[in-house]
C-alpha cells in the first residue's frame, strides 16, 4: 500500500498545526486550516451528489482553493480533472465532455459552448468549505481510506500534436512516485519555502506542489513571471528557499529585475527550471551570476512525471563535461533505454512482447526514441486505447524525442522526431544548432526549424530564427556558426523577431514559427526603424568604449532636426564629454536629490551626458526638448550605443550646487533641463518592462 498526500496532512496536522503550508498573497492556511478545508470541501461536494469515481473539472487557479478543491475531490475517491485557467469556452466543454464530468468548479463567465454543463462556483464552494461543522470534518476523516495504488488518482489533459486532448490517467502508485522522485531528485526538505508561480493545471508545477506539501514544507503561490518584481516582493516577504520556473522565465526575470537579479535570487538556496531545458549558454550564464545558489534542470512528461534530472551546478562546476545533457535518470526508479528508429511502433502487435530485441545503445549520430521505465509512468489515456497501446508497450513508455545516452547513463536529446531536420539524407537537432547560436554574443534567444530548402537541393534546411541584442550583425554571425558546427547543420534563412512565440507554459512554439515562415500567421510588419523603435531599451551601465566623433555628431545632429513647435528652436544641447566634469555633476545631483526628495536613479561610467534645455518663455518648452531627447537616444540606438532618460536635473535646475555647475557649463539661467541624457556603449542588455494592455482605444 502507497502513502497518499491526504493521510500525510493528517499526519501533519498533529505534527505542525500551526506552520504555514499554502500562502498566496496575504491569504495563508496552516497544516490544520488546510486539512480542515479539504476535509469540508469534501463534504461541499458530497452534498452537491459527487459521488467516488465521478470525474470533476476544476479551474487550477494559482490559490489556496486550487489545492483545496484538488484534495477535496480525490478525498471523497472521485477523479480530479484540471483546467487552465485561461482555458476558454469550448475547450471547458470539451475536456469536460470528453472525460464525463459529473461537475465544473469555475468562477469565469461561460459562453454558450458551456450551457449544458453542470457548472458550481469555485470560490462559493471554497467558502463553504471553511463553514463545514466539526461533525462533518470529523465524519469524512473517520471514512477515509487510502485507495488501492491501482485505482484512478488524477487526469490531466494535455494537447497532442493534432491538437485534440489526451487524457493522461495517473493512478495513485503513478503520483506518489512522481512527488517521491521529484523529492529525492532535487532534495526538497521540510524548512523549504518554496517558490511556484507556475500554472498550477501542468505536470511541472503539480509535482511541485505535491513533493513540496508532502514534505511538511511551505508553498508560496504566484500568479506567474508577467511581472518580476511578484518574484521579488514574495521571495523578500516569505524569506523563499527555493523556486521553480521555466527557462523563460530566467530571461524576464533577468531583463526586468537588471541589477538587482543577483541579489534578490542569491537568496534562494536552489531553482528547479522545468518544462524545457536551459540551453549550454544560460547553464553557463546561471551558474556565473548565482554562484551560490545551486541549479536543476529537470526532463519530465506528463505521462511520466519528473523522470530526468540534471544537477547543473554540479556538471558547470566540473568543467561542463555534461552541461548540454538532460541529465541521468534517477538511479533506481527511472529506467531509460534508446529504441532504434526503424522499430515498428506503429504496429503495437507486432512489437508488443519483443520490444526489448529494438533497444540499441546509441550514439550522437545513430539516436533512437527515448524509452521509460518506471513507477511513476502514467497507466493510459482516458478513453483512448489506440494511442495507449502506442505509448505504453511491454512497461515501457515511448516518448516522441530523440535522444542517446553515454556511458555514464547521461541522456542528450536532439529535439522531437517530428522536428529532426533532414538535410540531403544528413540529420540535423535543431536543440544542437539552437546551442550553438546561442553562445553568440549579440544572440539573446533563437528556434531552429527544419524547412523546405529554398534552393531546392538539399529537400529541407535549418532556418534560425532570431531575438537579437544591441551589436548583432548578421555577417559575423553566420561567420561565428561556420567556425563551430558542421556546413549541413548550417542555416539557409536569419528571421529576426522581437521574441519567439510562446505556449501557456512558455515554450517555444515551433507550429507558430512554422506558420509565420509559411505565412499561415501574421508576423509583426517589420523595417530597420521599426525594429529601432521597438528594441531600444533604458541603459544605465556603460563600457569603457569612447563613442566615436562622427557618431556622436550624428546622434545629435538628430536631436537638432526634431520637430520644434512654432519651428522656435529655443533648445540647447549641451554636450558633457569628460569624466571628471561627469562625476562632478553626478555628485552634486545625487547630494541635491537627497536633500531634497527627488528620485536619483543615476548612471555609472557614460561617456557622453547631454543636458536638453529650453527656454522657461517657451510654453512648448517640455515637448519640444522631449522630441529631440527621443531622436537622440533612437540614434544612439540604431548605431549600438546605450541610453538612458533622467529626470532630476528639471527640478534641481536652481539648487545648489547643482546650479552653479550647470552655469559653468553654460546652460543658460533662464533653461530648464527638461532632460539628461547618459549615453555609452551598454554593459548590461536594458531592462525590457511588460506593457500594460488596454490603453489603446479606437472610437
Amino acid at each position: 500500500m502507497i502513502d497518499t498526500l491526504i493521510r500525510k496532512f493528517f499526519e501533519l496536522e498533529e505534527k505542525q498545526p500551526e506552520k504555514v503550508a499554502v500562502a498566496f498573497k496575504n491569504e495563508q492556511l496552516t497544516y490544520k486550516q488546510l486539512c480542515e478545508r479539504i476535509c469540508g470541501m469534501a463534504a461541499v461536494l458530497r452534498e452537491n451528489g459527487v459521488e467516488k469515481s465521478d470525474r470533476v473539472c476544476f479551474m487550477a487557479l494559482s490559490k489556496p482553493e486550487m489545492v483545496v478543491a484538488y484534495l477535496g475531490i480525490q478525498m471523497i475517491g472521485a477523479v480530479p480533472v484540471f483546467l487552465d485557467k485561461n482555458s476558454t469556452a469550448e475547450n471547458i466543454a470539451l475536456v469536460y465532455g470528453a472525460c464525463g464530468a459529473a461537475l465544473l468548479l469555475c468562477d469565469k463567465p461561460l459562453k454558450d459552448a458551456a450551457k449544458d454543463l453542470n457548472v458550481k462556483s469555485l470560490k462559493k464552494f471554497y467558502e463553504a468549505s471553511d463553514e463545514a461543522s466539526k461533525d462533518k470534518i470529523s465524519k469524512i476523516k473517520e471514512e477515509y481510506a487510502i485507495p488501492d495504488e491501482d485505482e484512478l488518482a488524477e487526469i490531466l489533459f494535455t494537447t497532442g500534436s493534432t491538437g485534440t486532448p489526451k487524457g493522461v490517467k495517473l493512478a495513485y502508485k503513478s503520483v506518489h512516485n512522481i512527488y517521491m522522485n521529484t523529492i529525492e531528485g532535487i532534495g526538497i526538505s521540510e524548512n523549504e519555502i518554496m517558490l511556484l508561480p507556475l500554472p498550477l493545471n501542468h505536470s511541472f508545477a503539480l509535482r511541485v506542489l505535491r513533493a513540496t506539501l508532502y514534505q511538511g514544507a511551505t508553498v508560496i503561490l504566484q500568479n506567474g513571471f508577467t511581472f518580476a518584481k511578484a518574484v521579488e516582493e514574495n521571495i523578500e516577504k516569505f524569506s523563499c528557499t527555493a523556486m521553480a520556473c521555466v527557462p523563460a522565465s530566467y530571461e524576464v526575470m533577468k531583463s526586468q529585475m537588471q541589477d538587482a537579479f543577483s541579489l534578490v535570487i542569491s537568496k534562494l538556496r536552489y531553482i528547479e527550471f522545468g518544462a524545457g531545458s536551459l540551453s549550454v549558454a544560460q547553464r553557463l550564464e546561471i551558474s556565473k551570476l548565482l554562484p551560490d545558489v545551486h541549479i536543476y534542470n529537470t526532463w519530465g512528461s506528463s505521462e511520466s512525471g519528473g523522470a530526468i534530472f540534471c544537477d547543473v551546478t554540479d556538471c558547470v562546476n566540473k568543467g561542463g563535461k555534461v552541461v548540454s545533457s538532460l541529465g541521468r535518470p534517477l538511479k533506481g526508479k527511472v529506467e531509460v533505454r534508446v529504441l532504434a528508429q526503424d522499430a515498428p511502433i506503429d504496429n503495437p502487435e507486432k512489437i508488443n512482447g519483443h520490444l526489448e530485441e529494438y533497444f540499441i545503445d546509441g550514439n550522437e549520430s545513430n539516436p533512437g526514441r527515448m524509452t521509460l521505465k518506471g513507477d511513476m509512468q502514467m497507466v493510459g489515456y482516458w478513453n483512448n486505447e489506440e494511442q495507449t497501446q502506442q505509448t505504453l508497450i511491454d512497461g515501457w513508455l515511448l516518448t516522441g524525442d530523440l535522444a542517446y545516452t553515454d556511458d555514464e547513463d547521461n541522456v542528450y536529446m536532439l529535439g522531437r522526431a517530428d522536428d529532426i531536420i533532414n538535410v540531403g539524407g544528413e540529420k540535423v537537432s535543431p536543440i544542437e544548432v539552437e546551442n550553438i547560436a546561442g553562445q553568440y554574443e549579440f544572440i539573446k534567444e533563437c528556434a531552429c526549424l527544419g524547412v523546405e530548402d529554398p534552393d531546392h537541393i538539399t529537400g529541407q534546411a535549418p532556418a534560425l530564427f532570431v531575438v537579437t541584442k544591441p551589436g548583432y550583425v548578421e555577417e559575423d554571425f553566420v561567420k561565428f556558426l561556420s567556425a563551430n558546427m558542421e556546413r549541413y547543420k548550417m542555416p539557409k534563412v536569419y528571421i529576426k523577431l522581437l521574441e519567439l512565440p510562446r505556449n501557456r507554459m512558455q515554450k517555444v512554439d515551433r507550429k507558430k514559427l512554422a506558420a509565420i515562415y509559411n505565412g499561415n500567421e501574421d508576423k509583426p510588419l517589420m523595417n530597420p526603424i521599426v525594429e529601432n523603435l521597438l528594441t531600444r531599451r533604458s541603459v544605465r551601465k556603460f563600457t569603457d568604449q569612447e563613442i566615436p566623433k562622427d557618431i556622436l555628431d550624428v546622434i545629435l545632429k538628430c536631436g537638432y532636426y526634431a520637430p520644434s513647435g512654432h519651428n522656435l528652436q529655443t533648445w540647447q544641447f549641451t554636450v558633457i564629454e569628460k569624466e571628471e566634469d561627469i562625476a562632478r555633476l553626478k555628485e552634486a545631483v545625487k547630494k541635491a536629490a537627497e536633500e531634497n526628495n527627488v528620485n536619483f536613479y543615476g548612471w555609472e561610467n557614460p561617456k557622453v551626458l547631454v543636458l536638453v534645455s529650453n527656454d522657461n518663455r517657451n510654453p512648448l518648452g517640455c515637448q519640444d526638448a522631449s522630441n529631440a531627447s527621443e531622436n537622440m537616444m533612437l540614434t544612439a540606438h540604431s548605431f549600438g550605443i546605450g541610453s538612458v532618460w533622467l529626470n532630476p536635473l528639471m527640478t534641481l535646475r536652481d539648487v545648489s550646487p547643482v546650479s552653479e555647475i550647470l552655469t559653468e557649463f553654460g546652460v543658460p539661467k533662464n533653461h530648464t533641463v527638461w532632460s539628461t541624457i547618459a549615453m555609452g556603449y551598454s554593459l548590461t542588455e536594458g531592462a525590457f518592462l511588460k506593457k500594460k494592455e488596454n490603453v489603446i482605444k479606437i472610437v
